[in-house]
């Protein structure tokens, strides 16, 4: 028994022993310089580069606005139109004339009537004058003087009555022609000639001063960054790829969020094209760029950053021997770099060339080259 009792101690000091061994062999392997590496990286530093800051948004391209031309006369044929939906027009350019036949006719009739009243007054003040020189003499009663005042001013009355529907009839012969009341675009028609049209209907619509606005959808938390005056590049549908945006200006900020897209409307400016052809037209959509000005952002090469599961990744480098996958939030794209939000600072060192291939805690090699630097974005 005691025989077997010593057997079995001397076994287990032995396997401790080997324990140690083994523990101590991985610990020098562990810390040894030369351990295989993985992979031979280059190794580059995050820079800081100036680009211009923006913010990206979708919206309807609108008149700045539309006037509403109508008919300020009733009950009297359209004699004559003389624009059609595209042409442009001049403040009081004639648009359209009605016939004025009735209104002529109208008119000599109140022009007799005038006469025949201007003749009343005449008798009436005459009459009215006798019975003032008469009125203390006892020739005429009170009321036969009260009587002859009354008349005279009825018939003064009576005049003015005449001369103020003669008033309405001129009015009604100017109306009878239609005036474009802004410089702009005719942009909807709705008469033909021979209509007869009553009182207020709309005979066309015009873009005034052939202005165009883009009706910006801004989320509301971007709001705070867009200012009045502030430069935007639109780019319609209309134009190609390669073409010049238009360079636009904010005017106003709406005042109320939709309360179910979280958007706001910001009405934007857009330069006047004066051609025959126009490559903006009200309805179109169009993709726009507000411009905030130039940010400094700090940035990485785009090999540097590894899509794994979803998210972005990059392998931060320690004690010049091992790399730890690091998981970043990423921005723009600025050409052949990445914009960093959050993840790395500016002072460590990343892997550049073969970031790809490793996996958290790989040893690596540094390739010793020096990485071309890579100059700021504009």
């Amino acid at each position: 028994m005691k025989w077997t009792q010593l057997m079995n101690r001397g076994l287990a000091t032995s396997l401790l022993s080997l324990l140690c061994v083994q523990a101590d062999m991985a610990v020098a392997q562990t810390a040894s310089p030369t351990a295989r590496p993985a992979l031979t990286i280059s190794v580059i530093k995050p820079q800081w580069v100036s680009t211009p800051a923006t913010i990206r948004a979708n919206g309807n391209i609108a008149a700045w606005q539309e006037a509403s031309i109508g008919s300020q006369v009733g009950g009297l044929r359209v004699a004559e139109v003389r624009v059609n939906v595209g042409d442009v027009v001049k403040r009081d350019q004639v648009l359209a004339m009605f016939a004025t036949d009735t209104v002529l006719a109208d008119l000599a009739v109140q022009r007799a009537q005038e006469a025949e009243a201007a003749a009343g007054l005449a008798e009436a003040q005459a009459n009215a004058g006798r019975a003032r020189s008469l009125k203390n003499s006892g020739a005429l009663s009170a009321q036969q003087i009260s009587q002859y005042f009354t008349a005279e001013q009825t018939a003064k009355a009576r005049l003015e009555a005449v001369r103020a529907q003669m008033q309405v009839q001129n009015l009604r012969l100017q109306f009878a022609e239609v005036r474009a009341p802004d410089d702009g675009v005719i942009s909807a028609r709705q008469i033909s000639v021979g209509a007869v049209v009553p009182v207020g209907t709309e005979l066309f619509k015009m873009v005034r001063q052939r202005r165009l606005e883009w009706r910006a959808d801004v989320v509301s938390e971007e709001l705070s960054r867009i200012k009045v005056g502030m430069p935007v590049r639109v780019r319609p549908a209309s134009l190609d790829k390669d073409a010049t945006p238009l360079l636009g200006k904010v005017r106003v900020i709406g005042p109320t969020v939709d309360m179910q897209a979280r958007t706001a409307v910001v009405y934007v400016d857009l330069p006047t094209i004066e051609t025959d052809v126009p490559v903006v037209r009200a309805g179109m959509f169009a993709t726009g760029e507000f411009e905030l000005g130039d940010t400094r952002v700090l940035t990485l090469p785009q090999e540097s950053v590894v899509m794994r599961d979803g998210f972005s990744y990059v392998f931060k480098v320690r004690d010049a021997a091992r790399v730890s996958q690091v998981r970043v939030e990423i921005g723009r794209r600025l050409g052949a770099r990445v914009e960093i939000l959050k993840g790395v600072e500016d002072n460590e060192s990343i892997a550049e060339s073969g970031a790809g291939f490793l996996n958290n805690d790989d040893v690596i090699a540094i390739d010793p080259a020096p990485s071309p630097t890579t100059p700021e974005a504009k």
